[in-house]
């Protein structure tokens, strides 16, 4: 189980805030009583004052506008790599409040084509990113890893085949309603080459651009709109190894 950030986050900031606000309706005020000048504040008093408008600042950053995360498997290659870190725009499909994901403003939806954080079905407390394929009521079918969406074609333009000698992966374009990304395949098509499926209301079908090394919707299902995070748009760093330097070539917009 992953740790839940978001409720330490507001558990922190509730109790940082509880001591500083107790401590200035009720201790505060005894204290210059009873010394008939004001004295220091206890130490715990002192920690809740300096940290809690920091902890505030980040808690509402971090829920409502933008969250850093970092890249951990290769299922989105070659779009994401292991290491890379990126920023996810937590208001682009809607502001929703922290740990009860309720969504308190309508803002916008996810778009076939778009880059999403999301918390998967299996896994309800892991964060998975991975493209938005499928809206809700749409026809997904996947013949020899070949996309048809409400059966129009995702046509598919081949950039590179590895190794050169013996082609194992390609490389490829793939057009998706207009939205151009890329994405890789196995030569020999794998287990989830072949899919068939509509999309419920008020889910998602979500897949990863590594489309033979990727557990997905093929896998686990659809995804709710409750559990949606919010839209991947940057990556601002990249980081291979802890003892490695960070690199700054792959900063850029994610297609």
């Amino acid at each position: 189980m992953d740790i839940n950030l978001p409720l330490i986050l507001l558990w922190l900031v509730v109790v940082s805030g509880g001591i500083w606000l107790l401590d200035s309706l009720f201790f505060a005020r005894r204290r210059r009583k009873k010394a008939g000048r004001k004295r220091e504040d206890p130490v715990v008093v002192e920690y809740a004052k300096s940290f809690f408008p920091i902890l505030a600042i980040v808690f509402v950053l971090r829920s409502f506008i933008l969250e850093p995360f970092q890249i951990p498997s290769a299922s989105m290659v070659p779009t994401l790599q292991i290491g890379d870190f990126i920023l996810v725009n937590k208001y682009a499909y809607g502001l929703r409040l922290p740990v009860s994901r309720t969504k308190v403003v309508d803002i916008g939806e996810p778009q076939r084509g778009d880059v999403m954080v999301f918390f998967p079905p299996h896994m309800n407390d892991t964060y998975f990113i991975k493209r938005v394929i499928g809206l809700p009521g749409d026809r997904i079918e996947l013949k020899n890893n070949v996309l048809y969406v409400n059966g129009e074609l995702a046509p598919q333009e081949l950039i590179q085949a590895l190794p050169p000698a013996n082609p194992q992966v390609e490389f490829l374009w793939e057009n998706l309603y207009g939205r151009r990304h890329l994405m890789a395949k196995n030569v020999r098509p794998g287990r989830y080459s072949t899919f068939s499926g509509t999309v419920p209301e008020g889910h998602y079908f979500m897949m990863g651009d590594n489309r033979d090394n990727s557990l997905d919707s093929r896998d686990w299902g659809f995804v709710p709109e409750r559990d949606i995070v919010g839209k991947a748009f940057a990556i601002w760093m990249h980081w291979d190894k802890l003892f490695s330097l960070p690199s700054f070539e792959r900063v850029g917009s994610i297609q």
